[in-house]
């Protein structure tokens, strides 16, 4: 009995001395060393500890330990790590800047990849990936491209060449958050699809959050692409640039100031229309975009960034149909450092997405856009190695302008008429842990509460029983209803106003060292919904916010998932299964007119959707051949059932496929470095066909044969499989590597073998044989494709 008393003394006394033991902080900031740009996501780790941190948004890190003499290794994939040892006998500032491990042009030759698997955080359902990655994926008529390189991740899907935004686990395209620097993006896409809108010259990070979404992000339910562009050379001028078949980029860096401010210009367009006369086309079709940005490290507790995109596309055809449509966004930030342990940034924003279109052949122009003005303060709080809050409040005013249609000729006998501008205003505050519970358990939850609030407008449409969609049973038809009456309101009256609580919670379990299971819940609020009944967004949809009869769209999401990594991180798997419930989805009655409708609200219905699936990726991180394996098995459907008993719905009231819903989808990429001249990359990718509807008999009227669509099975069908090869081969010249001009050409091949992939399929009357045909709209075959990169 006494020498058990001695053993739980001695017990005690050893837990008080470790729980007693003075404690201190150690944080810095850490940079690229041949540029001084911030590294995002750099792991600072002391093996003796088994402890460590990575470093946030803007490079920051802070990580409390217990006193003493410790080694402290940072390292990055790409960059060399860095091994030192530290007295930690009171609190310290400690800087790093890393050198890259290869000097080739923009190229990270890396042992490991940087989107590699971090088996120990709860964080999941993430991909990200490096202006680099992105470079080296073959993709149509050679111009890198972010979006593009994203469909080849499980999970992510398109419409289909051609079509612009991109699909995340079964949602639609209008789900996805798209930032730039903070700054939302409401148009992702150049020339209705073919490119993006980001320049890969100007990116630095680019991060894919597809579940277990932290609190710090809302508004939409499916994703959030999180983009963050280069801060500009502070130590030297550098130009990069690259000349491509239809288009070129050029990026300025340099220090206004060494060290202190530096600035960043970047811009693109496309030329291909300069072509078009040589082959008696009037047509016109490009787009340009400009990156600016600057940056000015005041103190060591003090920066001040200011970053703007412009850009803008133009179609004609022989200048009697001109669409121009195009972004602007810029946003102020100012970081600050309150101490060792409270890292804040203060960011004020502005975004607009517009659209115009001139139709001289009928004497009218049109426009309309989105405009929003977003203020937010976001704090990073290191209480110790175990525990970190974020949190933060953010306010976003929006305008919505659904169009204005304006004569631009006297003899056109159109009047000018304009949509009803409608305002809203956003605000939310969060707040979101990372605790590490045990060795073995780790958390991050945290919750986020929304308010929407629809502001006054000059008029508000009132219907019988508040019903703005009837149905007509004599006929079986859903139809519009007639407004009775207008109500006017001031700009500070309240139409109507919204409240969510939006938890959140991820964990992972560590079953050793190399593998571990994870799982997250999210719930999601989006008060914004992008009007369209086609496949993929398109510059003439409009943005309509939630209010007396569009209810806000909301999200449950569960995700479990199995991660491993494989002889010491060379291979890595990561498996999900997930599931997601939406509630309030938009649906649209038969023959729903969108375009120029001031009376939106009677022609769509409030339903619901689902989604769930199997998401399997497989990398090699190392060696000469690099690349994975992505499978992605899902169903994505919407149900819109009947008001009443009387009703029968949409499709009957039955779930049915959405316009992207893809079975199977699995991609391959793959690099290899054959040499220190070549380098050689492919992709496959297979999908299963886009829904789409095809007829059920036809009908002959005056000599016409006259298909019939069935109402009731909608997305019933499917076009046919998509799939097509691509390979590209990358030559640096051995001059170059001594020289201060570098460059590489890069030669690809889209679509080796030259699949007519089905972009629609429509059904009309052959001139000759007056029989009904399918006849089928391809974008590409093969396309051939050189650029020259280089860099100064």
């Amino acid at each position: 009995m006494f020498h058990l008393k001695k053993i739980i003394f001695l017990i005690l006394l050893v837990s008080f001395t470790a729980f007693s033991q003075e404690r201190h902080t150690v944080s810095g900031t850490i940079y690229d060393n041949s540029n001084n740009e911030t590294l995002i996501g750099v792991s600072v780790y002391f093996p003796e500890l088994n402890s460590g941190t990575t470093t946030n948004q803007y490079g920051f890190y802070s990580i409390t330990l217990p006193e003493g003499s410790y080694k402290i290794q940072v390292s990055y994939l790409g960059y060399a790590t860095t091994i030192e040892t530290v007295d930690l006998n009171e609190k310290m500032t400690k800087n790093f800047k890393l050198k890259e491990e290869s000097e080739s042009l923009d190229e990270i030759i890396i042992e490991g990849n940087v989107e590699n698997l971090n088996i120990k955080t709860p964080q999941m359902s993430v991909n990200r990936l490096t202006s680099a990655t992105i470079k080296q994926i073959p993709v149509v008529l050679g111009e890198a491209d972010i979006i593009k390189s994203l469909i080849l991740l499980p999970g992510v899907t398109s419409a289909g060449e051609g079509a612009s935004g991109f699909n995340v686990r079964g949602g639609a395209a209008d789900q996805n958050l798209i930032l730039l620097d903070e700054a939302i993006v409401f148009n992702s896409s150049h020339l209705f699809g073919f490119f993006s809108v980001f320049n890969p010259d100007v990116i630095k990070d680019v991060k894919l959050y597809k579940g277990g979404i932290p609190a710090n992000y809302g508004g939409r339910l499916s994703s959030v692409l999180d983009i963050y562009q280069k801060e500009g050379n502070s130590k030297e001028f550098k130009v990069t640039g690259g000349i491509g078949l239809v288009s070129s980029r050029l990026l300025i860096e340099g220090p206004i100031k060494k060290e202190k401010i530096s600035f960043l210009v970047g811009g693109r367009s496309s030329y291909a229309h300069l072509f078009l006369p040589l082959f008696d086309m009037d047509n016109t079709a490009y787009f340009y975009d400009l990156n600016t940005k600057v940056n000015y490290r005041i103190d060591d507790r003090n920066s001040v960034f200011f970053s703007g995109y412009f850009g803008k596309d133009v179609f004609g055809i022989r200048d009697s149909f001109v669409n121009t449509y195009g972004n602007k966004v810029a946003n102020l930030r100012w970081n600050h450092l309150f101490s060792d342990k409270l890292f804040s940034n203060l960011s004020v924003i502005y975004s607009d997405y517009f659209y115009g279109l001139t139709l001289d052949f009928v004497g009218f122009e049109w426009d309309s856009g989105i405009t929003n003005y977003n203020l937010k303060y976001d704090f990073n709080h290191y209480i110790n190695n175990k525990f970190k809050l974020s949190y933060g409040i953010n306010n976003i005013y929006n305008k919505f302008n659904p169009g204005e249609i304006k004569p631009n000729r006297e003899d056109s006998g159109i009047l000018a008429e304009k949509l009803i501008d409608k305002y809203a205003n956003e605000f939310a505050v969060y707040i979101d842990a990372e605790h590490k519970v045990s060795e073995k358990l780790r958390l991050q939850y945290g919750l986020r509460f929304s308010n929407f609030t629809r502001l006054g407008q000059d008029e508000l449409n009132v219907y019988t029983n508040n019903q703005p969609v009837l149905y007509n049973s004599e006929f079986k038809k859903y139809e519009s209803a007639d407004a009775i009456a207008t109500e006017s309101f001031k700009r500070s009256d309240v139409i109507s106003s919204f409240n969510n609580f939006e938890p959140r919670v991820s964990m992972s379990y560590i079953l050793d060292d190399n593998t571990s299971i994870k799982g997250s819940y999210n719930r999601m609020a989006q008060y914004l919904h992008l009007l369209s009944n086609t496949s993929s967004p398109t510059p003439l949809d409009v943005w309509a916010p939630s209010g007396k009869y569009i209810k806000p769209q909301l999200l449950d999401q569960y995700a479990v998932g199995y991660f491993k990594s494989l002889k010491n991180g060379d291979y890595s798997i990561e498996t999900e299964v997930f599931y997601k419930d939406i509630q309030n989805r938009i649906d649209y009655i038969n023959g729903a007119n969108l375009v120029a409708n001031n009376e939106i609200e009677t022609v769509i219905l409030n339903g619901k959707a689902r989604a769930y699936g199997l998401e399997l990726l497989l990398k090699k991180n190392a060696g000469k051949f690099k690349g994975w394996f992505s499978y992605t098995l899902s169903k994505s459907e919407q149900q819109t059932p009947g008001r009443t008993a009387a009703e029968p719905g949409i499709n009957s009231g039955e779930w049915y496929n959405t316009a992207y819903d893809k079975t199977h989808d699995f991609s391959i990429n793959g690099s290899y470095d054959f040499n220190e001249k070549w380098k050689f990359n492919a992709n496959f990718v297979f999908q299963t066909g886009q829904p789409t509807n095809y007829p059920v008999g036809q009908y002959e009227y005056q000599g016409l044969n006259v298909p019939i669509y069935d109402d009731n099975r909608r997305n019933a069908d499917r076009l046919p499989a998509y799939h097509r090869l691509d390979i590209s081969a990358t030559l640096t010249p051995e001059k170059n590597k001594f020289r201060k001009w570098q460059g590489e050409w890069v030669f690809g091949i889209y679509n080796v073998y030259g699949r007519q992939n089905a972009a629609s399929i429509n059904f009309t009357q052959n001139s000759e044989t007056y029989r009904n045909e399918a006849i089928q709209t391809s974008i590409f075959g093969l396309v051939p494709s050189v650029t020259y990169n280089f860099k100064f």
